[in-house]
């Protein structure tokens, strides 16, 4: 297996997670207590290094481009709502003469992936705090038609607070992608272990996984590093007729971060994605993806 890597920039102008997806899940992985913000911008470049697929003789190597804009706002002390939409470019660079999944398919240059969500959160009292997020997502390749490529679900979540702040509770992500639907369940947590010690959900969950845990220690005031791990799924529309391509694998990574001001703060990841596999919907094959290395670079900054 050869890895050629290639860096990950990331540049956030809104707190957009690091790699996509229903924001207001995102705050129930903060206990609700991010500061609200008019507006939020941000774009994304990720690498991943090139491995071989399956044992057709062909090799991958992945760049990602993400792009997003949200808002939030307190409609009273106990509802708040916020929207989220988002673009995503998916680079596929292919090499070798081998086949691609028992030569049932072609191998594509990209994928473009168009996204919309709201989010609706309730706080009853100072204990329980519930989170409402439906979203819609167009994915396909180049050559698919964007509209047969609609998937669509919502993610709910509840969580308690215990004494001390510290939150806890259980999250559900209900989504039917395309020719599949599924239903992923997860942990909420944002737990304050010391006081620079934090245990928290670093993804939103949504149709790229569940949302993962993150274990973060707060070095300096402007520093932080973390470790981290959780399951990814990229899925789109490859042909018409609802064919699908799903590219399910998990992925371990730690993480630096600097907050280089009020607004702007900057994140530099290395991950790993592990036991990967590419499976077409029809004719149904699955082939597995080597292990693979990625790096990336994230900026954010909040209006």
């Amino acid at each position: 297996m050869k890895h050629s890597l290639t860096f990950l920039l990331k540049i956030n102008a809104l707190a957009l997670a690091f790699a996509s997806l229903a924001p207001i899940a995102a705050e129930a992985a903060q206990g609700g207590q991010r500061h609200q913000s008019p507006l939020t911008l941000s774009v994304s470049r990720i690498g991943v290094g090139e491995v071989d697929v399956g044992d057709g003789g062909l090799a991958l190597q992945r760049d990602t481009w993400l792009f997003g804009a949200k808002t939030s706002f307190a409609l009273n002390r106990q509802w708040s709502l916020s929207a989220n939409i988002s673009y995503d470019r998916l680079d596929y660079d292919w090499s070798g003469r081998g086949s691609l999944l028992n030569g049932n398919l072609a191998p594509w240059s990209n994928v473009d992936r168009y996204g919309v969500g709201v989010g609706l959160s309730y706080r009853p009292n100072d204990r329980w705090l519930f989170l409402l997020a439906p979203k819609l997502q167009y994915a396909y390749a180049d050559g698919a038609s964007a509209s047969n490529a609609q998937s669509y679900g919502v993610v709910a979540s509840g969580m308690y607070r215990f004494n001390g702040g510290n939150m806890l509770g259980l999250g559900v992500a209900y989504l039917n992608d395309i020719s599949e639907v599924r239903t992923l369940p997860y942990l909420a947590v944002n737990w304050q272990i010391t006081d620079k010690l934090k245990l928290a959900n670093p993804f939103s969950a949504g149709f790229s996984g569940p949302a993962g845990l993150e274990l973060s220690y707060q070095w300096y005031d402007t520093l932080d590093v973390g470790v981290g791990s959780s399951k990814r799924t990229q899925r789109f529309l490859v042909e018409d007729e609802d064919v699908t391509l799903e590219i399910d694998e998990w992925v371990g990574f730690v993480r630096a971060g600097w907050q280089a001001s009020e607004p702007l703060k900057f994140d530099a990841y290395l991950g790993y994605f592990f036991s990967g596999e590419l499976e077409l919907s029809s004719p149904k094959t699955k082939v597995s993806l080597e292990d693979q290395l990625a790096l990336a670079f994230s900026a954010q900054y909040r209006f």
